[in-house]
């Protein structure tokens, strides 16, 4: 079993300043709309945790939905800080699903479900685009992350026994690589690399952004950018 650990106490060990950031034209809708239907050749990266995780325990099935949101001053993603309570990822933030279920139809379903549970998005608002590369977390979850264009106009009724807070970062923000650093976590048995996208909190300090919820929105810059 993996030691817990604070991963932002971290040092970072890189920031990708190689890559560009993704132009105005890549970050409209209809672009987003067109690359997840027709996506071209593209190599995602393996940011997943399964190389970390114990195959003696089996996967749980779950769906998150990547809210992609339209607002007049530009595309923004939604994100929940879960509450640090809770049994799994406490206290993370992370891309709004779960579980899926026995009467969920699909991985579509199970994300707008428990996107519609969790946070009070009904899924009316959500044009489903395609999905993104499924993720492996190191707590036994087999995510199948599914992006979504929401349109404005919704109201938000998050479940406080599960969520903390909803907000949404620019996409702008989460597909400038000059932001997403790589932080090296050590222990006695081996050892995990994750990426993070630390944004900056009004008041002070920053909604920290990592793992799972990161690697899935890397994934997404690369899919962008090829």
């Amino acid at each position: 079993m993996r030691p817990a650990f604070d991963p932002e106490s971290l040092p970072v060990i890189d920031v990708d300043k190689r890559r560009p950031a993704l132009s105005a034209p890549r970050l409209r809708a209809d672009f987003i709309r067109h690359r997840l239907l027709v996506p071209p050749a593209w190599a995602p990266e393996l940011t997943d945790e399964s190389r970390v995780y114990d195959r003696n325990r089996s996967l749980r099935q779950a769906a998150v939905l990547v809210p992609i949101v339209e607002r007049r001053d530009g595309l923004t993603v939604l994100l929940t800080e879960r509450n640090a309570n809770l049994s799994a990822h406490a206290g993370q933030i992370s891309f709004p699903g779960g579980s899926q279920e026995d009467y969920d139809t699909s991985r579509i379903d199970t994300a707008l479900r428990e996107t519609e549970e969790e946070v009070g998005l009904l899924r009316d608002y959500v044009e489903v685009l395609g999905a993104l590369p499924d993720y492996i977390t190191g707590t036994g979850f087999h995510v199948s992350p599914v992006v979504g264009l929401v349109r404005d106009g919704f109201t938000l009724q998050p479940d406080a026994s599960e969520v903390a807070d909803v907000f949404e970062v620019p996409l702008a923000f989460l597909m400038d690589p000059s932001h997403h650093e790589r932080r090296l976590f050590r222990w006695v048995d081996g050892e995990r690399m994750f990426y993070a996208m630390p944004f900056p909190r009004e008041g002070g300090g920053h909604r920290f952004i990592w793992g799972a919820t990161a690697g899935m929105l890397r994934n997404l810059y690369h899919l962008l950018a090829a």
